[in-house]
């Protein structure tokens, strides 16, 4: 009887040493969830399309891809971001590509002890590959980023293939919002949006413009574009496209005069991602219409 127990009490005691050793093991392996706070839109879109947008529990304003994205916690404008609002998320890390301030915000967080890490932001297809591996390394979701690599290589070649059929090239103008102090704020020549733009088979009519500028609206008027995209911002404060047709400068324009003014999402413009080659044919598709 006394054997018996003692047998009984190794047992047991045996199973509960193989118990939190596999306990043990097992949290070694799984690596507990991430509390990233993201304040670059181009590495928010990309770190959902990975699998990982569980892992994120705040973004800054301009992060408005996926809409997953716009029920996050924000904590301000990337280049006005908010310290406090930051801290209280608790994030066991920021991500950001760089462009961020105000600098003394990026001093506090420093203080307090907010891991950061900074990810350069991709203006090139190879750097928007590179950066999708890059994020991928930190996910353990290199599977993932090869998919996205596929489908956005095949999607730029179709998008190389069907812009062949159109013999003519339109003259686009690209109007980020409008009118602030009698301006329109417009997307010059060197950057995403023009990049596309001619992929799609446009040409940019502001490219001798460089960013984003204010333009009045005489300028708008001689460049006569064929098409005027509007961002939804702007866009949407005007409610349609015959209200845009009959502002200062846009109304003596073909665009305006043929009411060829088109609501595109700011996010399928100004940065590249997984989508990008989607966007090409989207943008194809409004210019030659």
């Amino acid at each position: 009887m006394k054997f018996s127990r003692v047998l009984i009490l190794i047992t047991l005691f045996s199973a509960g040493i193989l118990a939190c050793t596999s306990t043990q093991k097992d949290q070694t392996q799984a690596p507990g969830k991430q509390r990233i706070v993201c304040v670059a839109k181009q590495l928010t879109e990309l770190i959902y399309a990975l699998g990982a947008g569980d892992q994120l529990v705040g973004v800054d304003l301009s992060s408005t891809y996926p809409p997953a994205a716009q029920k996050l916690t924000k904590v301000g404008y990337h280049r006005l971001l908010n310290a406090e609002g930051i801290i209280a998320l608790k994030p066991t890390a920021l991500y950001h590509d760089g462009n961020v301030a105000p600098e003394a915000v990026m001093t506090q967080l420093e203080k307090v002890g907010v891991p950061m890490k900074v990810f350069k932001d991709a203006h090139t297809i190879a750097e928007t590959k590179a950066l999708i591996d890059t994020l991928a390394a930190q996910f353990g979701a290199q599977k993932q980023a090869d998919s996205l690599k596929t489908k956005l290589d095949a999607d730029l070649a179709k998008a190389a293939t069907d812009v062949k059929q159109y013999k003519t090239v339109p003259k686009v103008a690209i109007i980020h919002f409008g009118r602030v102090i009698n301006n329109y704020l417009v997307i010059g020549k060197a950057g995403t949006a023009s990049y596309m733009l001619d992929l799609a088979g446009g040409k940019n009519v502001m490219d001798t413009l460089k960013g984003m500028k204010p333009l009045s609206p005489e300028i708008i008027s001689l460049a006569q574009p064929d098409i005027i995209l509007v961002t939804d911002f702007g866009y949407d404060r005007m409610g349609n496209a015959d209200k845009l047709a009959t502002l200062p400068g846009i109304a003596l324009t073909p665009a305006g005069k043929n009411k060829k003014i088109y609501r595109i999402e700011e996010h399928d413009l100004i940065y590249l991602g997984p989508r990008t080659g989607e966007n090409v044919q989207l943008l194809m598709k409004l210019i030659h219409q």
